[in-house]
């Protein structure tokens, strides 16, 4: 049976940091100054240093908070203003992503896109195949609302199409535009889960042809009882994230069990690509699987030079990992649920 290759991936952020204009908002929040300590003191050891945003500067070039911004006013935009904005920038994002790739439009036979953030009809996956050219006959899958795993889905879901056609050229898509979905929130709980988000796209190009990294054995689980742990509500005001503190210690929990450790790096791992979700959750990977210092450091990366991008996140990642020689790779992702999705790779 053929084998899946990722033979190229591409990645794009805007160019608007918006990570310490939302610190100093959410400090404007919290009125008791032990918890705006603790906050600031969550701040520092968040290991984020950028988070990037789709959203127009306001009129003076400030950030959305100010006047003229996305989000300034006593009342915060509703959800119908921001899905139109989603159905603007986010195929913008994607194919500023898709540019980092070198293929001719009319061999995709298939495109994946992967996103949690906003909801437009025709999706991004049609939008961005019109764009770019693509054939009337391109099979489209548009995976949607399952969160930072996502990318794990598209890209095994791309295998799956290579491995039963050999023939097939893929284009793998992530885009979030997590900044959108700014509300009133007070709670430290809240704004620490806010404080990680940011957007980004990822693009891959996923064939037969055996250049860059092989997708190896993909693997799943679900976390018993941990639904209500990472969810996004749809609400008026955009999306509400929703991320217990209790995550990390699940997590670590899990990773801890023999059944799913073995599953993972039975045989030994020389390379980690870990969802950048946050550092709690890198530190509980790390903690569990006992793994060398370091072993974490691309995820560490991306998560301080763009934050937690929800599905695109793991992609940038891979993309730190392209160019070296890696004889057995992990990937693993988190998200809604609780789930553990990842598969295996290794360099072609």
């Amino acid at each position: 049976m053929a084998q899946a290759f990722i033979n190229a991936i591409g990645t794009a952020v805007p160019d608007h940091d918006i990570h310490q204009a939302f610190i100093g908002w959410a400090l404007d929040r919290i009125p008791d100054p032990r918890q705006r300590k603790l906050f600031d003191r969550m701040v520092g050891r968040s290991g984020i240093e950028h988070r990037w945003s789709v959203l127009p500067r306001a009129d003076n070039g400030g950030t959305p908070i100010e006047p003229g911004g996305f989000y300034h006013g006593d009342m915060l935009p509703s959800t119908a203003p921001r899905m139109r904005l989603y159905g603007e920038v986010a195929p913008a994002l994607a194919l500023k992503a898709i540019g980092g790739l070198e293929f001719d439009p009319a061999e995709i036979t298939h495109i994946v896109v992967a996103s949690c953030t906003g909801f437009v009809a025709p999706g991004v996956d049609q939008i961005v195949a019109r764009r770019l050219g693509l054939r009337p006959s391109v099979e489209r899958l548009l995976v949607g609302y399952m969160g930072c795993y996502a990318a794990v889905v598209a890209l095994r879901s791309a295998r799956h199409i290579v491995r039963s056609d050999p023939s097939a050229k893929v284009l793998v898509v992530t885009v979030e535009i997590c900044s959108l979905h700014l509300h009133e929130m007070h709670e430290v709980e809240s704004l620490l889960a806010g404080l990680q988000f940011g957007d980004g796209a990822a693009a891959a190009l996923v064939t037969a042809e055996p250049d860059g990294i092989e997708i190896d054995t993909p693997f799943a689980t679900t976390l018993a009882e941990s639904d209500r742990l990472i969810r996004w509500d749809i609400t008026d005001e955009g999306f509400a994230m929703h991320l217990s503190g209790e995550v990390p210690g699940r997590i670590g929990a899990a990773l801890a069990e023999p059944e799913l450790r073995e599953a993972i790096v039975d045989g030994g791992v020389d390379q980690w690509a870990v969802h950048a979700g946050g550092r709690s959750i890198l530190d509980a990977v790390e903690n569990s699987l006992q793994l060398p210092p370091d072993s974490l450091a691309e995820s560490r990366a991306v998560l301080r030079d763009f934050g937690n991008m929800s599905s695109s996140t793991l992609m940038f990642v891979l993309a730190r990992l392209f160019d070296r020689p890696i004889e057995r790779g992990v990937a693993i992702a988190f998200g809604p649920g609780l789930a553990a999705e990842g598969f295996r790779f290794r360099s072609a």
